[in-house]
């Protein structure tokens, strides 16, 4: 397994239907881990990369209905982040 993390900002208010769409990510093969980060603005996002491409990943959380930008996170020497 290729564990790959991502970060998105969440791009309007937190309301309801997200937490119901975050909900229904724990369904979705692949993804391993989403998480609402405490000031409710973003999203952390665990994927396995050797069964998910960055686009699918993206392309799901979308087709769930949430409003997402990725946040292009600078990594160590030798770590890989999303």
């Amino acid at each position: 397994m290729s564990k790959v993390t991502l970060h998105f900002k969440i791009l309007a208010p937190f309301d309801d239907a997200m937490a119901e769409a975050i909900s229904r990510t724990g369904g979705v093969f692949g993804l391993e881990r989403v998480l609402l980060n405490r000031s409710m603005d973003g999203l952390l996002v665990d994927y396995d990369a050797s069964r998910l491409t960055l686009e699918q990943v993206e392309s799901v959380l979308a087709g769930l209905g949430l409003p997402l930008a990725r946040v292009v996170v600078e990594s160590s020497e030798g770590v890989l982040a999303g």
